[in-house]
């Protein structure tokens, strides 16, 4: 008798696919009511199907997005009109939805609606966002302070026809703005991040820069000295630095064996580089390479940080960026990441969706990425 379930319908008819999908993943439940359900669902006019979808579980707690292409049952379909659902019989543990706002106050905004963390090392917060209605990347710089120890894992929803199109799902309602979310407390939820590259060159300090561009490399100007590690690459490597290069910010200045946050580079400015975060002189920084083969290699080195137990289950939010995009037929395409998550982990269920953005620890601290596979795994 399984702890985890998921399921996945596919029609034009998302009614008929969310009854479909629901189906399959309380069957291995075989009769219990699960303690809490996550719905996503990709189609025109996805809030009424994922509202039904998320009553039909019976679970207590229940939250879910709308989204450009949905994971689940093995299989990930990018834009296509489908639903996929998530249970999970968690006995014992802590669950508390929540549905963040952001409102006016002073001439700022603040984020509300935020419950009472307990930070236990045990505590995980999975949130849904809508990117025109909720500052992500400002809220996860905000958390990391105010909520020092809680990880945030998630992703960034999508609406069918752009602002004020995404559909958010928490309990019986169904709201468009803001973010929703669940804590979860006593479940040994643990968060795991794969970035999808893997760094070339060596290591480098800022030794000048200010706000998000970067004037000299170890005192070098910062594009002559990126044109001279690219230089000196292997030829493969060069191909696909032309085609995939990233930079990596080192998370922590204090250890020796650097964790990188991973960031676009986003153009030239004369000598200077211009960069998808902000960087400061003393900054580490590296060089990072993004393909099919580092992108599959580095999901399975996280997750082999978190060795498989048959039975558990885990939640998958896979930046849209990736799929078929990046892993193309030699390496599942758009279901690579859910394979390679089941294979590794030896999970039972596995479901999630195609993100504009995922959240996830690195270095003790949320963030929102780009490019990654972000997941919670329950064991």
């Amino acid at each position: 008798m399984g702890r985890f379930g998921d399921g996945i319908g596919i029609s034009s008819d998302l009614f008929e696919a969310a009854e479909t999908a629901v189906a399959a993943a309380l069957a291995p439940l075989r009769g219990r009511t699960p303690d809490l359900a996550l719905a996503f669902v990709s189609g025109e006019n996805p809030g009424e199907a994922g509202e039904l979808a998320l009553k039909l579980t019976g679970a207590a707690a229940t939250i879910g997005c709308s989204a450009s292409g949905v994971i689940g049952g093995g299989v990930g379909i990018e834009m296509g009109t489908a639903v996929s659902i998530w249970v999970g019989v968690l006995p014992g543990a802590g669950l508390r939805t929540f549905h963040l706002e952001v409102m006016p106050t002073d001439g700022k905004a603040a984020v509300i609606g935020m419950p009472e963390v307990g930070l236990s090392s045990d505590e995980v917060a999975v949130l849904l966002a809508d990117p025109f209605s909720f500052p992500v990347e400002g809220f996860m710089t905000q958390a990391s302070q105010a909520l020092a120890g809680l990880p945030f894992v998630g992703g960034v929803a999508h609406g069918p026809t752009g602002p004020g199109s995404t559909r958010l799902w928490i309990d019986d309602r169904t709201v468009d703005r803001g973010a929703v979310g669940v804590l979860v407390d006593g479940a040994s939820a643990r968060p795991l991040v794969s970035q999808g590259c893997r760094p070339i060159g060596p290591a480098m300090t800022v030794t000048a820069g200010a706000g998000n561009v970067v004037h000299e490399l170890a005192g070098m100007p910062a594009l002559e000295k990126v044109r001279r590690i690219i230089g000196a690459l292997p030829p493969p490597e060069q191909a696909m630095a032309s085609s995939g290069l990233q930079i990596g910010i080192a998370a922590d200045e204090y250890t020796d064996d650097h964790d990188y946050l991973v960031r676009t580079i986003l153009g030239s400015d004369g000598d200077s580089l211009v960069v998808g975060d902000l960087v400061q002189p003393g900054q580490t920084l590296r060089l990072q390479v993004r393909d099919a083969e580092a992108a599959d290699g580095d999901l399975r080195s996280a997750l082999a940080r978190c060795p498989g137990q048959p039975g558990s289950g885990a939640l998958l939010f896979s930046c849209n960026g990736r799929g078929s995009g990046l892993f193309g037929p030699t390496y599942n395409g758009a279901d690579h990441d859910v394979r390679a998550v089941r294979e590794e982990l030896a999970a039972d269920a596995v479901a999630g969706f195609f993100a504009g953005g995922e959240i996830g620890p690195v270095a003790g601290r949320s963030h929102l990425h780009a490019f990654t596979a972000s997941m919670v795994v329950f064991p």
